[in-house]
């Protein structure tokens, strides 16, 4: 955990960076350059543990992107512009505040019914408005959690749920509370004791496939 809370204006100027891991720290919107976003070889972008409310709609431009890890930030909302990152197989937004998500996400292949480590998908423990979260549990009735993720994806791609976005963009009512940050440290110190970095949450094949990409 480095604490950094602001990144250097000349930090996106890595012309031939595959992948950034800034896990553990204190980092915002606001605390991202203005050419972040402007690596086109990065692959995977590693962001969890921080602290993020909003993510920059300038994520469209990386375009190479494979991995997104925004997993146990404070995020409310996402931008629409992710929806154009038409090669990423891993999405981790686990732990966050989001009750809802742009439609648009729906373009993304991330659930391949024939073969289930090929791609990644990570939503739980957020505050899903009410279809989802029974989109999500109803598919995941009988403990196969990857079914319940496919039927929460499925309905996010339909033409019932970009109605309701339309209509509350950012969920219902205010946001829940931001969680505990002493919870961070936990994991920290957690993942120090075991010797591997980040991860975390349910599911161990994407705790996995995050840690190999990681290591």
């Amino acid at each position: 955990m480095n604490r950094l809370d602001k990144l250097p204006r000349g930090f996106g100027s890595f012309a031939k960076l595959e992948l950034l891991d800034l896990t553990y720290n204190n980092l915002r919107e606001q605390s991202l350059p203005g050419n972040f976003f402007f690596m086109p070889t990065l692959r995977a972008l590693y962001l969890g543990d921080n602290d993020f409310e909003s993510f920059p709609e300038d994520i469209g431009h990386l375009t190479n992107l494979q991995v997104l890890v925004l997993r146990e930030n404070d995020l409310i909302d996402l931008p629409r512009q992710m929806g154009s990152l038409q090669k990423l197989k891993e999405l981790h937004i686990q732990g966050n505040r989001l009750q809802v998500l742009p439609p648009e996400l729906g373009q993304l292949d991330l659930i391949d019914p024939h073969d289930e480590n090929a791609k990644t998908l990570r939503v739980e423990n957020n505050p899903w408005i009410l279809p989802l979260k029974e989109a999500l549990t109803r598919g995941a009735q009988g403990g196969d959690w990857q079914n319940g993720v496919e039927a929460f994806w499925n309905y996010i791609r339909s033409d019932n749920y970009r109605r309701l976005y339309e209509s509350h963009p950012v969920g219902v009512g205010s946001p829940p509370p931001k969680r505990n940050k002493e919870k961070k440290i936990s994991r920290v110190k957690g993942s120090a004791i075991a010797g591997g970095g980040g991860g975390g949450g349910m599911g161990s094949r994407g705790q996995s496939r995050e840690r190999t990409e990681r290591d």
